[in-house]
Order: C-alpha cells, then sequence, then structure tokens
C-alpha cells in the first residue's frame, strides 16, 4: 500500500462484564443518588462549575476507597485498563497500573461537560450506570486539530478514521478508556431523565 497510518489515537469501548450488569447499574444508580443527597459540598461546587448537574469530582474523587460497591468497580475497571495499556505497547518499566481518581456524574437536563483533558494520570476513562435513550455520548477530538492549519475541511462522508471529531454514544454497562492527554465533551443533555456515569484516572508507579 503506498499509503500508511501512523500515529493513530486508540479509544477502547467494551462492556464492564459479561452478565450481571443490570444489577450491578441498579447498585451503582442508587449509590450515585445517595452521595449527590450526601455531599453539599459537592453540590455547592457543582452550582459554580459544572452548572445544572452534580459531580462528586472535587468533593469526593476517590470513591473507591471508602465504598465497598466503587472498590469491586475499581477491580473490574483494572482488567480493562490493564489491557488497554499492553494494546497501547507502553512499557510501564515493571511498575503496576493504580486507580487514583474516581468519580460521579449525574446529568440532568441542560446539564454539560465542556472540552478538557486529565493532566497528571496515562489513561482516563468512564463507565456509564444510567443512559436514557438520546442522552449525549462522549465526543472525542482530533489531538492535531490546531496544526490543520490551511487545510479543507473534511468531505461530508468521510471515512471514521479521518473525521476529526468522533462521539461514542452512552451506553449502560460500557467502560470508555482513552489516553488521558485525548481531549473530550459531553454536550447537553436533551432528554427528561438524568445520565449518570462514573469517571476515572490511572497512573502508573
Amino acid at each position: 500500500m503506498p499509503i500508511r497510518a501512523w500515529f493513530p489515537t486508540f479509544i477502547y469501548c467494551e462492556p464492564l462484564q459479561k452478565s450481571g450488569l443490570a444489577r450491578l447499574n441498579a447498585d451503582l444508580a442508587g449509590e450515585c443518588r445517595q452521595l449527590r443527597a450526601f455531599d453539599r459540598a459537592g453540590r455547592r461546587w457543582s452550582e459554580k462549575n459544572y452548572p445544572g448537574g452534580y459531580t462528586s469530582y472535587a468533593s469526593l474523587n476517590e470513591l473507591h476507597r471508602f465504598s465497598s460497591t466503587f472498590s469491586d468497580l475499581e477491580k473490574k475497571l483494572t482488567r480493562h485498563v490493564r489491557g488497554f495499556a499492553r494494546a497501547l505497547d507502553l512499557n510501564l518499566r515493571g511498575r503496576s497500573i493504580r486507580l487514583t481518581d474516581l468519580w460521579v456524574n449525574i446529568m440532568p437536563p441542560t446539564a454539560a461537560h465542556s472540552l478538557h483533558l486529565h493532566p497528571l494520570s496515562f489513561i482516563s476513562g468512564t463507565y456509564y450506570v444510567v443512559t436514557p435513550r438520546g442522552c449525549p455520548g462522549l465526543k472525542f477530538e482530533d489531538p492535531r486539530l490546531d496544526r490543520f492549519m490551511a487545510a479543507p475541511p473534511k468531505l461530508p462522508g468521510a471515512r471514521r478514521a479521518n473525521q476529526v471529531h468522533i462521539t461514542y454514544p452512552a451506553e449502560a454497562g460500557n467502560v470508555v478508556l482513552f489516553e488521558s492527554w485525548l481531549r473530550h465533551e459531553v454536550a447537553a443533555n436533551r432528554v427528561a431523565e438524568e445520565r449518570i456515569s462514573v469517571s476515572f484516572n490511572f497512573n502508573w508507579a
């Protein structure tokens, strides 16, 4: 082939486990809502920084350390992250991967999450707990976008690998993993029901 792909950006998407997702997600959803009711600091922070929604990002972002529900989730997520790290050909130099942050996001109607990345980690991701039909997915941006300069726009039917944005649908039970430098966002929730997810960061030490 005269043309080859170099410097690809990888995104991982897979169900957390083969069975029992409905029960697990019901338990997680209940705990997420209880957390919102308990977490006054998180609600105050969300009023200013996450309008219309709730996140425990700035208040309770190590949920795996004191909740058995989230500790069990940590073990399951770690297996997926190890597989993703192998697929990326990362040389961990004999060190182990470690979950550093894990927090809840609840998006009622109109709540959105603006474009951002996750510093001080190497793999980040989201686990979907409650995803009402029509709720927004996770939108990723081509990391080279600010270097396109004089490039013409992409064709409407451009192959997915050549698009400058790609959106992964939010589907309850799925784990989405990406390298932490990859910018992403969630558009405003346009449906009546709440969208609930758990976000996390992994480091190596």
